[in-house]
């Protein structure tokens, strides 16, 4: 339906008279302003970003001035502003919303010492699993054999292996003489004088050193060799004529040990003394006393006689010392001792046994 106006002045009545046909259309109250009330009311909450404000104190009463009637519902007024906030009803007063807390700024200072701190641990840490993977391998990897370097004239410095003096087999090397007696004087011990070396011999026929079946033993035994010298004692009273045999093997040079005491004894055969010269002649003739000793497969002896042909007591100290200086401490611990430590011995020799006896002297020395 559409509603004309019958004149201008119809649609710009400004106040209508009463009884009218317009005072009736706009009869009633007037309608509110702003948006119509919504099917679902919301309720009315403040915004959590807009901050209340305080209700404002009531104005004092004022006369109420003549107010102008509404225009009529049909004029062309125009529309309200609207507020997207409506005030709150009359009377309730919302509590502020509390204020949100400022951010606490944080410590840049001590992030970065737990940064540096953390860093710092790994690395100790991968080092020392480094370490350990290292040593584990070093563990395992064998040594690499260094290369011999050659120098021109060096000496070898390996050290020489040690002699097993059982047997000839493993002690091939011949005795010499100058290994039993190296120069013209002989120092057994230190401090004393020394013995005087007149004259040395070393032959492979062991029968030049003895006589009769003293000699025949020998031979069957298997001596191969005998080295010898001749000596005048340190007082100058007395000559020494001594030597190694040297037999096929520790068994048999035993053997000729307990055997020889016998022959002497029964006067069947002698060690023979070696001249050396002048006023040396008692050595091979004279009545002496003799030792004998076995280490290994050597038989040590060593005849001692007095320069004045006199026979020899029995149990004289004097004599009995030269026989320990000559047997036990040079060929034994000397001679022996040494040639023993330059090659290799499965097991130690068994320490000798000194023997001691008389002979007779002889009237001729066939052979010297």
């Amino acid at each position: 339906m559409v509603y004309r106006y019958e004149s201008d002045e119809d649609a710009f009545v400004e106040h209508p008279e009463p009884g009218s046909d317009l005072s009736m259309l706009g009869a009633g109250p007037p309608p509110p302003a702003g948006p119509s009330p919504s099917r679902f009311p919301t309720p009315s909450l403040p915004r959590a970003t807009r901050m209340a404000l305080p209700a404002p104190e009531p104005e004092p009463l004022r006369a109420a001035a003549p107010v102008s009637p509404p225009p009529p519902a049909y004029a062309s007024a125009p529309p309200p502003a609207y507020d997207p906030a409506p005030p709150p009803p009359t009377g309730y007063d919302p509590a502020p919303a509390a204020a949100a807390p400022a951010p606490v700024p944080r410590s840049g200072g001590g992030r970065l010492w737990q940064v540096l701190v953390g860093g710092a641990a790994v690395l100790v840490l991968l080092a020392l699993c480094g370490l350990g993977a290292a040593a584990l391998l070093a563990d395992r990897t064998p040594d690499p054999q260094p290369t011999p370097s050659y120098q021109a004239g060096a000496a070898p410095s390996a050290q020489p292996e040690r002699e097993d003096l059982d047997s000839r087999d493993t002690d091939q090397a011949p005795l010499t003489a100058k290994e039993l007696f190296a120069g013209k004087e002989l120092a057994v011990n230190d401090g004393q004088p020394a013995y005087q070396v007149l004259k040395t011999q070393s032959s492979g026929s062991c029968a030049v050193a003895a006589t009769d079946e003293v000699a025949d033993l020998l031979v069957r035994l298997g001596c191969s060799q005998v080295v010898r010298g001749t000596l005048r004692a340190p007082d100058g009273t007395h000559l020494v004529t001594a030597g190694l045999f040297n037999l096929t093997d520790k068994v048999s040079a035993e053997r000729a040990r307990d055997r020889i005491r016998q022959l002497l004894d029964e006067r069947q055969g002698r060690f023979r003394g070696m001249e050396a010269g002048d006023d040396t002649e008692a050595i091979a003739s004279a009545p002496a006393r003799v030792g004998w000793q076995v280490r290994g497969h050597y038989l040590a002896y060593a005849v001692v006689a007095r320069t004045d042909g006199e026979t020899i007591k029995s149990g004289d100290p004097a004599v009995r010392e030269i026989l320990f200086d000559i047997i036990e401490l040079h060929l034994n611990r000397g001679v022996l001792q040494r040639r023993a430590d330059g090659g290799t011995a499965s097991q130690p020799t068994a320490g000798p046994s000194a023997t001691t006896g008389t002979q007779d002297g002889a009237s001729e020395i066939p052979g010297d």
